[in-house]
Formats: structure tokens, sequence, C-alpha cells
């Protein structure tokens, strides 16, 4: 069974020789090259191209080899958003047009000054995110809530990308201490993030019905979610054409306290978004545990 480690690949310098060809040469350059990439990754991420075709064939009902196909626009995909995050990273925020789906519903909660919370996924580009917002509101700050493990991969693709952020960490340890960093952030009319479909081996978990099968999702922000009375939003950041992003806000209802009900909206959300966006699962790991079915 293969769980996602938090660990990412690649090198600086080549992400500043592809930021150099881009500049050069162009996005539509850089989506060229990444053709071939895909197919490699295709070919020889085994266990990436493995959870892929997991997610097509048992979970999207396609054949095992449409599945295949599928994956590679999958790899494709992938490799796009992550062009497009190395370049508005770089300074060229310019380059990309968006549109807001729910946008309100950010500026109304801090408007409301309680702050709130916010909960993704790893599907679209989520990191990108705090662009949208400073569009919206000029101050807003996001603290995103993570482990030790995936803070270092994160810092490592910030070094990567030799560009600084306005997103702040907010650490979970072992003697809580992170709850009272986010009631001050809340206190203070901050966003706090969460994504909340990744946890670590060790980590409480829940259980949830996601595309037909049960799959485990970190406690964590739904447990905080239920319990903290500020308003909770679940929001993606989709790529829609080459250069074009939307924004989905969605404002959860759930019952007070009642961390299962919070991840199956949660759940129900996510799904809405993969049926109109299904080449944008980026988990390549064995989600579903189910690896040696295929």
């Amino acid at each position: 069974m293969t769980k996602w480690d938090g660990k990412s690949k690649g090198s600086p310098l080549g992400y500043k020789i592809y930021l150099y060809l881009i500049k050069k040469i162009g996005i539509r350059f850089a989506y060229f090259i990444l053709y071939f990439l895909a197919f490699y990754y295709l070919l020889f991420s085994r266990e990436g191209t493995r959870a892929s075709m997991c997610y097509f064939n048992k979970r999207l009902g396609y054949s095992k080899f449409r599945s295949f196909f599928k994956s590679y626009k999958n790899n494709y995909v992938f490799g796009q958003t992550i062009i497009d995050k190395f370049v508005i990273k770089s300074g060229f925020r310019n380059k990309y047009t968006y549109d807001f789906d729910g946008g309100s519903l950010i500026t109304d909660l801090l408007k409301e000054k309680k702050g709130g919370i916010l909960i993704s996924a790893h599907v679209g580009n989520f990191e990108i995110a705090e662009y949208f917002f400073n569009e919206i509101d000029d101050f807003s700050q996001i603290n995103l809530v993570t482990t030790d493990n995936e803070h270092q991969a994160i810092k490592e693709q910030l070094d990567k990308f030799n560009t600084s952020t306005n997103i702040k960490f907010i650490l979970i340890k072992n003697d809580l201490s992170h709850i009272f960093e986010i009631n001050n952030a809340l206190k203070r009319n901050e966003l706090i993030c969460f994504t909340g479909d990744r946890y670590f081996e060790g980590t409480k978990t829940l259980k949830g019905n996601l595309l037909g099968k049960e799959a485990s999702f970190p406690a964590g922000p739904f447990l905080l979610g239920s319990r903290l009375k500020v308003p909770v939003l679940f929001v993606y950041v989709m790529k829609e054409t080459a250069k074009h992003y939307h924004l989905y806000s969605r404002r959860a209802i759930f019952k007070n306290r009642d961390a299962n009900d919070l991840l199956n909206n949660y759940i129900k959300s996510m799904e809405t978004v993969l049926k109109k966006y299904p080449y944008q699962w980026f988990n390549f790991f064995d989600f579903w545990n189910d690896e040696k079915e295929i």
C-alpha cells in the first residue's frame, strides 16, 4: 500500500532553466515540452501511474485501456498546474485570467470579523489561491495549518521558486499548542486553511465514502471546523483553459460539533468539483487502498 510521504521532486536548477525558457519562448512552449514529460512519468513513475489508473478505472468506471490514456492526460494537466504555479509565483500573475464563483462569501466572511476556516483539497491548483484572495482583500491573511514534514516540503518548493509568500504556517504539534495559534489568528480576523484529503500515518482519521468507496481523511480539519464557532468554506482553484482559472467558494452547512457531518459535506463538494474536472485529481498515491485490485 502506497501512502503520501509529503516529499517533492525536482531541483532548483531545473526550475530556473524552465523559467528562463518560459521567459524567452513562452508558456505555450513549456506546455509543449510537457507532452513528452507527461509520457515519461506515465511510463516510469509506477506508483503514481497505478494510483491514477485506479482513480479512473475503479472510481470513475473507465476500462483499464482507457484509464491508461486518461492517466496520461492527468499527468499532463498536473504538469500544467505546476508550470502555472511557477509562473505566477515568479511575478507573472498578469498572464492569467480568472473568475470568482462565490467570491462574495470570502468578503462577507472577512466583514464578520470572526476569521474563518477554509478547507480545500489536492485538486486543481489551490497553492495559487493567495493571489486570488489578494484581489478580494489586500489585507486578508492566510494561515496554512500543516505538519512539520509538509511544511518542510512547501518551504523547499518556495525555495525552488526563489519567491516569497504572504501565507503563514501553523505547525501541528503534539502538545496541541497549535490550537492556541489558530484561535489567536481567528481573533485577528485571519483565515485558517486546511487541506482535508491527506494525512500522515499515525494521525487520527475519519472515514468517508468518496466516489463510491470508503477512504480515510485527516480528522483535524473537521474536528476543529465543527467546533470553532466561525464560518467554514470549501474552496477550490480549478484550471479551465491554458491561461484561465476558476475559484469556487461554498459555505459549509453542517451540524454543530459534528465532524462527520462536516466531512460528508466536504466529500459532496469534492465530488461535485471532480465530476466537472476529472483530470484535476492530484493525489498520486493509493488513496482508496485498492491498487491490488487493478
